[in-house]
């Protein structure tokens, strides 16, 4: 049966917090509210959770699996930033922005695009996942909690796309707002000029910063 943990959205309970994290670093999976849309996580560096998230989302290993990261100098360390896509993320972080960046060996295999050696990256602008992010010290997965495919177009998050997750996760995270549903952007830096390769939320800004 799932634990259910309940947050407050600006200053979440450190006990819980802390209950959150340990749970996290002995391999469960979660369902949490982030800036965008809800998303199924785990700690990046417990491979058992990883293939749990995968088989969940019943995602191939060639399917990378995008991940948290609370800073632009964390993403430093998991991918190969270019000064072109530095000082345009830099504009953009914390945000609703997922970043398409070469991979360093620091990534783990599991999350990785196999052919092109990529990873996708977010900051988010919320601050429980800031407060988890911080207090496990490792970037954390997040991939909607969508079954179905993610391309644009999909119809938005709603609670019917939860309940079949409910009780294949180990945890669920509520944050008592309402419940987000729309997807980020994904900005592609893998090429000589920065690409946006999926609408979302804040495609404005971006636009015009490319433009």
């Amino acid at each position: 049966m799932s634990l259910h943990f309940h947050l407050h959205p600006e200053y979440p309970q450190p006990h819980l917090v802390s209950a959150i994290v340990e749970a996290l670093r002995q391999g469960s999976i979660m369902l949490y509210p982030t800036d965008t849309v809800y998303a199924i996580g785990c700690d990046v560096t417990v491979k058992s959770a990883v293939e749990r998230v995968r088989r969940l989302k019943q995602l191939s290993n060639s399917k990378p699996l995008t991940f948290l990261c609370p800073s632009l100098s964390q993403i430093a360390a998991y991918a190969q930033v270019s000064d072109t896509a530095y000082r345009l993320m830099k504009r953009l972080i914390p945000g609703p922005y997922t970043f398409l960046l070469p991979a360093t060996k620091l990534v783990p295999k599991l999350l990785l695009d196999p052919k092109r050696k990529t990873t996708g990256i977010r900051v988010p602008d919320s601050v429980i996942c800031q407060t988890l992010l911080g207090a496990l010290g490792n970037p954390i997965v997040s991939t909607s909690a969508k079954l179905a495919g993610e391309l644009l177009g999909d119809l938005p998050l709603t609670p019917d796309d939860l309940e079949p997750l409910e009780k294949q996760v180990d945890l669920i995270v509520n944050d008592s707002t309402p419940l987000r549903s729309l997807v980020s952007t994904v900005i592609d830096f893998t090429q000589a000029e920065p690409e946006i390769v999926r609408r979302g939320l804040g495609y404005d800004i971006v636009a015009d910063l490319l433009a």
